[in-house]
């Protein structure tokens, strides 16, 4: 009788079969298999919260599946993830297999490779019902407020919101940004930059900044005006330099910690420009395997998902060794070097993420990587490999020139005398080399170069700024982090600017401010923090989940009911303006729906008459001349916005009504005609759907936006899936690359 071991993943277990022999069967659960029910709220809030789940309609053939395997092994073996979701999976497996959590056989391992698994299975243990407790709590929690919050906004602001205990929180930040931005009053203020050289080297010119006068030091925004800095300029004219102050040291730089989850996304985003999402994406195909040609299907990085920052003694050791071969016995430690973890609550990993082998270079794997599999490895080798070179060495310099009228220039330079892990980054130290310089000689400016500046308002929230602004607020875990941006982003509560970085929506405002105003609990930054401090310690057997949900639930649910007495939707939503319906002449006011503003009519019902307002209203309105002619009349075509984004209009309408799409094209050609390319559309009802822009000639269209890549069960294309999962876009096939 074989020995059943069930993984979460279809590549997860292609790989872990490599390594096991032919007494193993490996099997995919596909994800989870059980959870609550999306037709009703599935929480008995007055018995305990018991959960009631249910198995998915799409996880009823492997649930089957899964049965008759397991009742032919003649031992069965969880091989989740081992974090709390993973303990979840395997949890509600155990549960549809009959298998007792006492009696279930569970295995976890940091990364998919012969070593790790041989230790995993001689060291089977039982279910951990403390972390399933916390993942349980969790699930409760966010149903709860999901479930309650979401219709009392649909009552009182527009149907088809949502909220959820994590994402306002994210919206609340992403909000307040935007309005210290729109509330910030820029500030002028002026530098004074000089060109110097000494008497005895006059070819080697280098810059100092003014930086003190009369022995007062100046700060920042000190020189105020260009008059301040006329006067300064008119009274240094003529004036005689020397070398007042000349400073010599030697300094050493450690390379930072290797990746958390947190750290891993924040670098990708602003190395590599991924977000959250689609960092963890790429991290999990690492993670679950690559097939490397005839070395077959290997696991590249340990697990993605952690907040530690620790290193296994066994790649201490092959990054020693790799060093050693790669860059000189120079290059490498006597002894490792160790990181603390910052978090205090580090506890669902025990390593930071790395490669599973140090001695496997980017450049070894890169022809069997796509590339942007190729640039997260690359980054991740990089800097776990990093952590274990010698520091790097400096030769720092700070000179200050002193005019005879008592105004100080300082100049600053370093060279690095030694590279250390700065060979693998030579972009974070750069060279900036003074003259030989001596204490007292004279100096010679040949220039004055004054500089106007202005103070800038705080940058919008990237992918990697507000990682990690909930990361130092303690909102969300590593598991988290993605998820919630993406959703925030999904449900039009945040758009991108055209850095990539985000901005409300018109509804996240109203929102936003509904809940700061009358659920601050909900949207309160130290209490959020204080409940992932209660899961915690929940999944740490300090606290039972049942009370921790109580003490939550009845004051919220209290103050739901009193608000949904109070608020009054018009109130909330509506603004009134001076202009008149041009149907019936009642005052138009402005109101908010799901999509942002519009101009509608106070005589609703009986007038239905509206139109688009602010920035919706401006675009629709623009009408850029482009150099494209119509191909019915021969006039320039215009790029106008409308209903459903912007398209080419003829300008010489309304004689001709020709019109054209300005297509979104996506990369990706059409897998049904193969002619068409996959363009971005939207519907009636103003939803993204990707199609292929050959219609009404091909009818191919999805509604998942596509990833590029095909599926290697069916080659059907793989689409991007709700919860950081990658998908067949055939459901019939079933095949989920993330769970």
């Amino acid at each position: 009788m074989k020995t059943l071991v069930i993984v979460e993943s279809p590549t997860k277990a292609k790989t872990i079969t490599k390594f096991l022999g032919k007494d193993y069967r490996v099997l995919s659960s596909f994800g989870h298999v059980r959870d609550l029910p999306k037709s009703k709220i599935g929480v008995d809030i007055e018995h305990g919260f018991e959960p009631t789940y249910v198995v998915s309609k799409d996880k009823i053939k492997v649930v089957k599946e899964l049965k008759d395997a397991a009742a032919k092994a003649g031992e069965i073996l969880f091989a989740s993830d081992q974090d709390r979701e993973g303990e979840a999976i395997s949890y509600h497996l155990a549960y549809l297999l009959g298998i007792k959590p006492e009696n279930a056989k569970r295995i976890t391992f940091h990364e998919i490779t012969k070593t790790a698994l041989t230790e995993a299975l001689e060291h089977p243990r039982a279910l951990d019902l403390k972390l399933v407790d916390a993942q349980q709590a969790r699930r409760v929690l966010d149903r709860l407020v999901g479930y309650e919050m979401s219709p009392f906004l649909w009552r009182k602001v527009a149907r088809g919101l949502s909220a959820g205990r994590v994402q306002s929180v994210a919206v609340r930040l992403v909000v307040e940004r935007e309005r210290e931005i729109k509330a910030f009053n820029k500030e002028e203020y002026w530098t004074i930059e000089g060109q110097f050289s000494t008497l005895k080297n006059k070819t080697e010119i280098f810059p100092a900044k003014l930086a003190a006068i009369k022995g007062k030091r100046l700060d920042k925004m000190d020189l105020k005006n260009a008059a301040e800095v006329d006067a300064i300029v008119k009274d240094l004219a003529g004036v005689k330099y020397k070398i007042a102050e000349l400073e010599e040291k030697k300094t050493s730089r450690t390379p930072p910690p290797p990746y958390t989850t947190s750290s891993l996304q924040q670098d990708a985003n602003n190395s590599l420009g991924f977000s959250a999402k689609q960092t963890m994406m790429l991290a999990q195909q690492l993670y679950e395997g690559v097939e490397l040609g005839s070395g077959g299907q290997v696991g590249l990085i340990t697990y993605m998902r952690t907040d530690a920052v620790n290193l296994s003694q066994k790649f201490l050791d092959d990054a020693k060794a790799t060093i050693t071969t790669s860059f000189g016995k120079n290059y490498a430690l006597e002894a490792p070097r160790f990181y603390k973890n910052k978090n205090k609550s580090a506890q669902e990993a025990h390593e930071a993420v790395r490669p599973t082998e140090a001695s496997r270079a980017p450049e070894e794997v890169k022809p069997f990587l796509n590339k942007n599999q190729h640039r997260l490895y690359h980054l991740i080798w990089n800097r776990a490999l990093a952590t274990q070179m010698a520091a790097a060495e400096l030769n720092a310099t700070s000179v200050d020139i002193k005019s005879s009228n008592d105004y100080t220039f300082r100049a600053t330079g370093q060279v690095i005398t030694f590279d250390g892990w700065l060979k693998l980054y030579p972009e974070k130290a750069k060279e900036n080399a003074l003259p030989k310089l001596e204490n007292g000689e004279a100096a010679v400016c040949s220039e004055l170069k004054p500089e106007q500046h202005f103070t800038e308002p705080p940058a919008r929230y990237s992918d990697a700024t507000l990682v990690k602004t909930l990361e130092e607020y303690g909102i969300g875990r590593p598991s988290t982090y993605a998820p919630t941006i993406a959703t925030i982003e999904a449900r039009l509560y945040v758009e991108r600017d055209d850095k990539k970085r985000f901005f409300p929506s018109d509804i996240a405002y109203i929102v936003n401010d509904l809940l700061v105003e009358h659920f601050p609990h909900i949207v309160d930054y130290k209490f959020t923090a204080e409940l992932e401090n209660q899961l915690d310690e929940i999944a740490e057997g300090l606290k039972k989940w049942q009370p921790v949900i109580a003490d939550f639930y009845k004051p919220f649910k209290e103050n739901l009911i009193k608000k949904d007495k109070e608020l009054n939707k018009k109130e909330l939503t509506e603004e009134k303006t001076d202009e008149k319906c041009e149907k019936c002449e009642k005052p138009m006011v402005i109101k908010v729906g799901r999509f942002g503003k519009f101009l509608a009519c106070s005589g609703y019902p009986d007038c239905k008459h509206t139109k688009p307002f602010g920035k919706e209203a401006e675009e629709r309105s623009a009408a850029e001349l482009t150099d494209e002619l119509c191909e019915k009349c021969g006039k320039p075509m215009q790029r106008r916005v409308g209903r459903f984004g912007p398209f080419l209009g003829c300008s010489g309408y309304p004689d001709c009504k020709n019109i054209k799409r300005i297509e979104n094209k996506l990369n990706i050609k059409c897998p049904d005609c193969g002619e068409g390319d996959l363009v971005t559309r939207k519907s009636k009802r103003g939803k993204l759907f990707y199609g292929c822009n050959a219609y009404p000639k091909c009818t191919f269209a999805l509604w998942d936006k596509p990833t590029g890549d095909k599926c290697p069960n069916c080659g059907k294309l793989l689409v991007y899936g709700a919860k950081q999962t990658v998908k067949c876009s055939d459901k019939e096939c079933g095949y989920i690359a993330d769970k």
